[in-house]
């Protein structure tokens, strides 16, 4: 009886909740252990203990041209989990290395098959781009490729200089662009104005008192006011008259 109790005791294997175990019986595939406590029995059966939480893989940095002939260097993050122990176990030897090894290779062909100015511009297409090849491939080693990120594009430093100063020049020449848009607007606005003030009598001599006011009152301002045309004539008429007298 003690002897039994060792016996299973000695063959009681503990399966987290995350994982799952694949169990082989004289070396041949018995089925999947659920999380818990299960019995082995030594000699007769092995198991292997697969992880199927969600994995992060980084891809390294690959060297790549694009198809406008630009070097570059990319690398990513590949988030994915076990969707089948079995076939992880037995379907392929190594599927943390294997992973990452076919992703390498698809992401430099992907990047090749695209410009640099779409590399940059649609950095999320070309990674869903591969998230779906790489997926496809790894089902059947019982993967589930949730997502693809690519974490950095590297140029090279004389075409890093050229983009700079290809991004600098579009800035000031949407800065000039504003600038004459409001430069125009301003002149329509003041053009507008002098048309409506001289249409209405005495308009124009309210909008000199007006700006007069506004200057006056601020005590720091030195005003010379210009007396108008009008009442100058008017005063020399009234000298000539004056002076027939």
């Amino acid at each position: 009886m003690f002897f039994l109790f060792v016996a299973v005791l000695v063959s009681i294997r503990q399966i987290n909740q995350y994982e799952r175990g694949v169990r082989f019986t004289f070396g041949k595939y018995a089925g999947i252990m659920q999380p818990g406590w299960r019995l082995v029995i030594p000699i007769f059966q092995s198991y292997l203990k697969v992880d199927m939480r969600i994995k992060a893989v980084d891809v390294p940095d690959q060297q790549a041209i694009t198809k406008d002939n630009v070097s570059v260097t990319v690398n990513a993050v590949i988030y994915y989990a076990v969707s089948s122990a079995e076939k992880a176990v037995i379907e392929v030897e190594d599927f943390k290395y294997a992973i990452s090894q076919y992703a390498q290779t698809t992401m430099r062909n992907i990047v090749g098959e695209v410009t640099l100015d779409e590399l940059l511009a649609g950095r999320e297409k070309i990674a869903e781009r591969i998230r779906e090849i790489v997926d496809i491939e790894t089902d059947a080693w019982g993967l589930k490729v949730n997502n693809v990120e690519l974490k950095d594009i590297s140029l090279p430093e004389n075409m890093a200089r050229t983009i700079g100063k290809q991004a600098e020049a579009e800035r000031e020449k949407r800065a000039v662009i504003i600038t004459s848009e409001g430069e125009l607007a301003s002149a329509q606005n003041m053009a507008s104005a002098a048309e409506t003030l001289s249409k209405v009598p005495g308009a124009l001599h309210l909008r000199t008192l007006q700006s007069i006011n506004d200057i006056s009152s601020d005590q720091s301002n030195t005003i010379v006011f210009a007396v108008p045309l009008e009442i100058i004539r008017a005063f020399d008429g009234y000298t000539v008259q004056k002076k027939d007298n």
